[in-house]
């Protein structure tokens, strides 16, 4: 799926856990990426969770290019069996989201909105997804900026077993509003 932002063409497609492997290790370990929790990784660790996402029916990874280059990483999963697990109440339709923006020397102004609105057009343009969950660190003010300025509204704090998470959500009518795009 491509999709025509101010910044130019973003284009999603499935990662290949072996062939991006190298290129995911660069972002997942770079200090801008902290809140990944992968700082530390191996090429193997990258490649092994990738498989194991590549081999999860409920866990999908995409990789996404800019102007035909890789610039992005989205993931969405269910979660009714991933993520949230006993943490909230899924409804139908939930569909759980994080996405990573590769660390490059020249930023470009709106890349960062660009890239969420495309992820979240691409996930509405899902009839089945009536709600967009993400349960970002608590302390990571900057994607919680992002989050709102495409719709999502903060509910709580949850305690996952990694961090204390921000659990917020997003309906369709919600990001719609927020950023005028119509999936």
């Amino acid at each position: 799926m491509t999709t025509t932002t101010t910044i130019g063409p973003l284009t999603l497609r499935p990662l290949d856990p072996i062939e991006d492997a190298g290129l995911l290790h660069a972002w997942v370990t770079h200090p801008k990426a902290a809140f990944w929790m992968m700082q530390d990784a191996k090429l193997e660790d990258v490649e092994r969770a990738y498989m194991e996402i590549a081999a999860d029916e409920h866990h999908h990874a995409l990789l996404g290019l800019h102007d035909g280059e890789p610039a992005f990483l989205m993931e969405h999963y269910d979660p009714a069996h991933r993520e949230l697990v006993g943490l909230y109440e899924p409804q139908p339709g939930d569909v759980g989201m994080h996405f990573l923006v590769a660390p490059t020397d020249r930023p470009l102004h709106g890349f960062t909105r660009a890239v969420i609105t495309a992820v979240m057009a691409h996930l509405f343009a899902d009839p089945a997804v009536e709600r967009v969950v993400v349960e970002p660190d608590v302390s990571n003010k900057a994607v919680h900026a992002l989050n709102e300025a495409v719709g999502f509204v903060p509910e709580r704090e949850i305690d996952k077993p990694e961090k204390k998470a921000l659990l917020s959500f997003c309906t369709r009518k919600q990001f719609v509003a927020a950023t005028g795009v119509t999936p």
